[in-house]
């Protein structure tokens, strides 16, 4: 793809500043923090020059900053903002002023730090949320620490939220220090200047790197107190053992006011956190920068068992935490709000803290939930730089509360788009690295899914996956679904991707096209093995997650207009197709006061793009039916009553529709995708 150079110099020097800083987690978190940079350019209305502002807007990365995640406003606009500014009690007006402050068509939104940028006066402003720099915010004596570490060189901003107030303290702060290259803001985050964008750059940096160093100079080396007698890690595999059993138990009580994707984090930072007797006292207090906890939410659920306690006890002192905690944050909820304030959100926890086994996050994505993942980490990092050389103190309750329910944030809530019908929604596709069942977990993420390619062969799995998306939307998964343990593998590994399993397409297959008398036992048994056992098998897997989730779900599996209508040449296949038939119909009897739905396709003649007709089953129907192999397409499509062939992506529409949701109330179904065999019609 070809990238457009930025038009003005000051912008391709903002971008690459931009990226440089953000591309490195230890300069800010992911979508954190705001760079931007003055500059004059032509009025194209009236050919004068025009001082301006290009700032990052609203929701963009900074480390993926883009020309077009550029906010463009006019300077002598924003200043003259300064007049018209009603007051600390009114600043939210202000947000909706920027709007009449745009250059040209103006770009991105306007973010809430815009005021930042505009009234400082320097050609080049960074806000950044650097760990090493909130530790220093965050101490109970911030103030004072950051005079010892930076001298008169960076100034101390008391706790504001972000906004235009905020924006004139910063301004007046940097008029009334001259000398100073940037500021610490009380409980949220730094802001540094300069006069050229590499002058900003090192100055952002230089107060980055001296907090990072002071911290390891001066810092506790235990500053989360003494390990707890059975909390330290368990070991690898265990814990991710444990973790896929506890994670549908978890992700179905995080769902309970919305369907929530999960993460799972064991990095070193949060078990070495949970294995600590200060860690239920600091989890307690929450975190303090605003982007940590707009996605963390106020605080996380930490359970309170060691992690030698068994798994059933552990499941049980979950759903009891699960339910005080709502009944907490029912309460934070209820003290704070005013009448004006936005309706409770949701009352499920954003982290979940299990000692010795890990951290489960959760949103309304995967990629929403591991970075609320990775923020907590992050807040884990600010807080065991403050306890190192001070004591940790965020910010107060009820500021939390103002900025989780500000109109602002709603708002922008409100400007995201809707939802795709599979959003939330996590699928395991058997078979899924050609043909059909590729073709279905192509459409299944297209349509919100995150699915599971699984298949024998990992590589064209891995390839499936990688051309969806990457691993916040697909993942490869091996299995041999003849092998009872691999299953039992493939299942956790989707369900630590992604936090459980919804939808499961049985659709591993394979044929052998031949005479009865020439028919094997091994013909038989390994289609049997393949497609009869192994849907068995996958089914009673899933159906496990499912249920342990409390979640409903579907399970569909791919049969055949076989299974149903009697062709030459075809016993093992066509036997095993009828099983497979029947499973549907005695699965979706049992399953169904569970809410899990099992239905079925019947495709035919699915020739082009289909992995069994490729690997000589083709041929052998060509064979049969006394035409060329590479007719045989349209041959099948000859025969029947529409006079169509069926491909991949039809069986993956079925598929689709039985799983979107508008046939809710649709179990034990057999959906024929065969362009009308007359012979096959269900009776």
């Amino acid at each position: 793809m070809k990238v457009t150079e930025p038009a003005h110099p000051a912008v391709a020097e903002l971008l690459a500043r931009s990226r440089e800083l953000g591309s490195d987690r230890r300069n800010t978190n992911y979508a954190g923090g705001n760079a931007s940079a003055k500059g004059t350019d032509i009025d194209p209305a009236s050919g004068a020059d025009v001082e301006l502002m290009w700032v990052k807007g609203s929701g963009g990365d900074l480390g993926t900053l883009t020309e077009a995640g550029l906010a463009v406003l006019r300077l002598d606009r924003v200043r003259a903002l300064v007049d018209r500014y009603p007051g600390e009690d009114r600043e939210d007006e202000m947000v909706a002023a920027f709007d009449y402050c745009l250059h040209g068509k103006g770009g991105a939104a306007p973010s809430i730090d815009t005021a930042m940028h505009g009234l400082v006066d320097a050609p080049h402003v960074d806000h950044l949320h650097p760990d090493s720099g909130i530790a220093l915010a965050t101490a109970v004596d911030g103030e004072e620490l950051t005079r010892k570490v930076f001298g008169e060189r960076v100034v101390w901003v008391p706790w504001r939220r972000p906004g235009f107030q905020l924006g004139l303290d910063i301004a007046a702060i940097k008029e009334a220090n001259p000398h100073a290259i940037g500021c610490v803001l009380g409980g949220h985050g730094i802001t540094a200047w300069g006069a050229t964008s590499d002058e900003c750059r090192q100055n952002s940096l230089d107060i980055i790197r001296t907090a990072e160093a002071y911290l390891a100079e001066h810092g506790d080396p235990e500053p989360f107190g003494p390990v707890l007698p059975g909390y330290e890690p368990l070991p690898e595999g265990e814990r991710r053992q444990r973790a896929a059993a506890l994670f549908p138990v978890l992700r179905g009580l995080a769902s309970t006011d919305s369907p929530q994707l999960g993460h799972f984090t064991d990095s070193g930072e949060v078990l070495e956190f949970l294995s600590r007797a200060k860690h239920p006292d600091l989890a307690a207090l929450g975190t303090s920068c605003p982007d940590h906890f707009l996605r963390t939410k106020v605080a996380p659920l930490v359970v309170d068992l060691p992690a030698t306690a068994p798994l059933e006890r552990v499941v049980e002192r979950v759903r009891e935490l699960h339910a005080t905690y709502r009944q907490d944050y029912a309460a934070y909820y209820n003290r704070h709000a005013t009448p004006d304030s936005p309706p409770m959100r949701g009352g499920d926890p954003a982290i979940v803290l299990v000692p010795g086994v890990g951290m489960f996050s959760f949103g309304r994505d995967k990629q929403t939930a591991r970075v609320a993942g990775e923020f907590y980490v992050n807040a884990i990092n600010v807080m065991r730089g403050a306890e190192s050389v001070s004591t940790y103190a965020p910010i107060p309750e009820s500021e939390k509360f103002r900025i989780e329910y500000w109109e602002l944030e709603e708002a922008k809530l409100r400007r995201m788009p809707g939802p795709k019908p599979l959003a939330t929604r996590i699928a395991l596709v058997t078979g899924g690295g050609s043909g059909i069942g590729k073709a279905i977990a192509r459409r299944l993420a297209a349509e919100g899914a995150c699915v599971a390619v699984a298949d024998r062969d990992e590589a064209a799995a891995a390839e499936v996956a990688e051309g969806i998306g990457g691993p916040d939307l697909a993942v490869p998964v091996g299995v041999d679904v003849t092998d009872e343990t691999a299953i039992g593998e493939a299942m956790a590994a989707c369900t630590l991707a992604f936090g459980g399993v919804d939808l499961v397409v049985n659709n591993a297959g394979l044929s052998v096209s031949k005479p009865l008398l020439e028919t094997t036992a091994k013909d038989w048994d390994l289609q049997h093995d393949v497609m009869a056992r192994g849907s068995f098998l996958v089914s009673r897997e899933a159906a496990r997650v499912m249920i342990e989730q409390g979640l409903g779900g579907d399970i569909v599996y791919i049969v055949s207009k076989n299974g149903v209508f009697a062709g030459p040449n075809n016993i093992a296949y066509g036997a095993t197709k009828a099983d497979q038939a029947h499973q549907v119909r005695l699965l979706a009897a049992e399953l169904g006061e569970h809410g899990i739905r099992v239905n079925g396709v019947n495709p035919d003649g699915v020739v082009r793009g289909s992995g069994i007709f490729a690997s000589g089953w083709g041929a052998q129907r060509a064979a049969v039916y006394g035409v060329p192999e590479s007719e045989l397409g349209a041959f099948y499509a000859k025969r029947t009553l529409l006079g169509r062939e069926v491909l991949p992506e039809h069986v993956a529409n079925a598929v689709f529709v039985l799983t979107c949701g508008e046939l809710s109330h649709t179990t034990g179904l057999h959906i024929p995708i065969d362009a009308g065999v007359a012979a096959a019609f269900l009776r």
